[in-house]
């Protein structure tokens, strides 16, 4: 049963306090996002953003933006190289201190984003989500959200999804605040950057037959 304060804050509270926190942030902010984008520029070149469609809420395609952690290099057939190789230490530290999400900031403000919420994932993984797991956009994406803060890209995909939902099922002002707390810390500890497989996290192929069942 959903929680008639946390639809109350969802609908009257959420959206005008991302506008005004996410314009309060990128004003302040602004000096760090100019030095990083000089940065981008001189170490990985153009385009200094990461452009990419990703489903927001009620699945709604939108435009998201972050700096670039990458480099563009191709082998002899032309095919991008691995992540692990494109992906410079430069580009590590940017994720490990999260400055690679700060042009976000203007998703939010936008609303195609919020500050707290589930990430905003691959368009194609849409098809492989089950029920339970299409929950999670039910609300806007979030910047960060309980699953970041519950460890990121160390745990897996379906303790991700699992948490998005809870979010979803428990959205309030406390709970919003609690994440957005708790973000701070991560970042200054960089925590739960990386899977242990992988240099970001390993693509999700969908849930085994009985994960995949209506929940």
């Amino acid at each position: 049963m959903k929680n008639s304060k946390g639809g109350i804050y969802r609908r009257f509270v959420k959206r005008p306090m991302d506008f005004l926190l996410s314009l309060i942030a990128i004003v302040v902010l602004s000096p760090i996002l100019i030095v990083v984008a000089i940065l981008v520029r001189t170490k990985l070149g153009s385009p200094i953003l990461f452009k990419q469609q990703r489903p927001g809420l009620n699945e709604k395609i939108f435009m998201m933006y972050k700096f670039r952690t990458m480099t563009d290099e191709r082998d002899n057939n032309g095919e991008l190289l691995p992540d692990h190789i494109r992906l410079t230490k430069f580009g590590r530290f940017l994720r490990s201190t999260s400055l690679d999400e700060l042009p976000e900031l203007f998703n939010i403000l936008k609303g195609d984003m919020s500050i707290i919420g589930p990430r905003p994932l691959l368009v194609q993984y849409l098809p492989l989500y089950n029920n339970h797991q299409k929950r999670r956009h039910e609300v806007r994406p979030g910047l960060s959200g309980l699953a970041q803060i519950s460890g990121r890209n160390a745990i897996s995909w379906e303790e991700k999804f699992n948490l998005d939902v809870e979010y979803v099922d428990n959205i309030g002002f406390k709970e919003d605040w609690k994440i957005i707390l708790l973000t701070i810390k991560k970042v200054f500890v960089r925590e739960g950057i990386n899977s242990e497989t992988s240099a970001t996290m390993e693509p999700f192929k969908g849930t085994n037959n009985e994960r995949r069942m209506d929940l």
